[in-house]
């Protein structure tokens, strides 16, 4: 696949929703760093399944601007960043199914940052769950996260954005779809 300059933009457009996205979330007390979070920003995985590689490479771009504010530094910004690269990936390869596509797209997320690297800097060990080891505690606790926001938030947002009352018109101002496959 080639980039086109629409592409680039739409590029641009996810990459700094992304980052706009979690910006504000920081804000509140519903985190975007440690071992229980929620990155609302996650739901634009899930559109990859319906406008490829650009929601690929903006929310992949994304991350590694938001990790870049992290406490974590390089380890964070790089391995963040790759998760997200899979799990769009993912979704954009899955579509044909795309509730399996976005459930799919949250597991990378959990295993490399949860299961990863995170526990090394965030140690979540809750009572209920002390006979576990630290890192698959954190592996829970981040899957889960992405399973929201990726499996349920961005799947209803895929849903809403598929019909064809809403993206006719934007595919006749030439914005490029995905097929089935």
């Amino acid at each position: 696949m080639r980039f086109d300059s629409k592409d680039v933009a739409l590029t641009a457009v996810f990459a700094t929703l992304y980052a706009v996205i979690n910006l504000i979330q920081m804000l509140f007390p519903l985190g975007i760093y440690g071992p229980v979070q929620l990155r609302l920003s996650d739901f634009l995985i899930a559109l990859a399944a319906l406008l490829g590689m650009p929601v690929v490479v903006g929310v992949t771009f994304g991350c590694t601007v938001v990790n870049a504010f992290g406490s974590i530094g390089l380890v964070d910004i790089i391995f963040g960043s790759l998760a997200n690269l899979i799990a769009a990936s993912l979704v954009m390869l899955l579509r044909k199914r795309k509730l399996f596509a976005c459930i799919m797209g949250a597991i990378p997320i959990g295993v490399i940052v949860g299961g990863g690297y995170l526990w090394i800097w965030y140690p979540y060990h809750p009572g209920q769950l002390a006979f576990l080891p630290v890192w698959s505690t954190t592996l829970i606790s981040i899957t889960i996260s992405s399973l929201v926001a990726v499996s349920v938030i961005g799947y209803m947002i895929l849903q809403i954005l598929s019909r064809p009352a809403v993206i006719e018109p934007l595919k006749s101002r030439g914005l490029k779809v995905l097929e089935k496959d």
